[in-house]
Formats: C-alpha cells, structure tokens, sequence
C-alpha cells in the first residue's frame, strides 16, 4: 500500500490499540490496590486514570460512529473499578476507533462530525477530531506510564511508532490483539 494520510490515521489507531494492551498488560501485574491507590498525576490513581481515557474514547468514538451519546459518557468517573473489566472495555473501544479508522478515504477525513455537547454542538472535521483524540490518548497514557514507574511493575515502551526493524518484536502482541504487519500497512 502507498504511504498516504489515510494509511496514518489507520496507523495511528493500530497504534494506540497497541499502546493501550502493553500498558493494561503491565498493569494487570498490580493488585487492586496499587491500581486504586493515590498517586501524583492529573488524575489521583491509575485505575481513574486509564477509565478516563476509556470514557474520553467513548465520548468521542461514538461521535466518529455518527452517534449522539455525548456527556451521557461521563455518567459515573470510573465505569470499570476492576482493571480485567477496563482491560475488556478499551480493547473494545480500541476495535471501534480502528473500523472508523479503516473505513475512512479522502473524502470522509473532510467530513464534519457533530459532536453533542449537551448544551452545543461542536462540529469538527475528522481528521482534527481524530488527532484530537490521538493526542489525547498519547497525554494521559504518559501520566499512566510515570505513576506505573513509581510501582515495582517495569512500565513498558510506549515510544516507538511501528519501526520496521522491530516488528519481530512486537509479533507476539500483534498476534495477541489478532494482528499482522500487514493488517496494519495493508495488504
């Protein structure tokens, strides 16, 4: 497949889903309590931490999806108290944000989103939306990683975008979360 904008944001999405399963993966080796317990970062703990990136993606995933869910996501702070149930509903998430973002060409990048406010709609093209949500992801995935670093489980690379020499590397997670390379560049 020929490199293109809409190969990146498919990238991306892979990406984060990637990013998302090292980083649960990692903290599945805390028990509840270290996952509840108080920590130094925006939000106070890991576990309020990783359900707020959860419920920022379904906030936003679901306005991509056309839906109209909006400040209805933010229902309670922390849908998931138990890490194995968030680990489910991310990955989840994660397969919705990679069928929008395998679903996408050219012309649907333009295309504006609505997104329900309660009080507004916002309305966004989709590709700033999109990176909007990346970097949101990418933000607080670093206050996770820096709290888990202050615990007696090694944090694991989050820094690396897909480097060809490594994918032997990454081929047991790929294999894990049902990927290939070349699910992710193409067939």
């Amino acid at each position: 497949m020929n490199a293109s904008l809409v190969q990146t944001y498919r990238a991306f999405a892979y990406n984060n889903a990637w990013c998302n399963h090292r980083l649960l993966t990692a903290c599945a080796a805390l028990t509840q309590a270290e996952f509840e317990a108080r920590r130094t970062s925006f939000f106070p703990s890991l576990q309020a931490t990783l359900n707020h990136i959860y419920i920022v993606d379904l906030f936003y995933i679901d306005a991509l999806e056309g839906g109209w869910l909006g400040p209805a996501a933010w229902n309670t702070d922390v849908p998931y108290p138990q890490l194995s149930e968030l680990t489910a509903a991310q990955r989840s998430m994660d397969e919705r944000l990679v069928a929008v973002c395998d679903k996408l060409d050219d012309a649907a990048l333009n295309t504006v989103v609505r997104v329900n406010r309660g009080n507004r709609v916002q309305t966004e093209r989709c590709d700033r939306l999109l990176m909007h949500l990346f970097q949101h992801q990418i933000h607080h995935r670093g206050h996770a990683h820096a709290m888990l670093s202050g615990t007696q489980v090694k944090p694991p690379q989050l820094d690396e975008f897909f480097s060809v020499a490594e994918a032997p590397l990454r081929a047991e997670e790929f294999a894990a979360l049902g990927w290939s390379e070349a699910t992710v560049w193409g067939k």
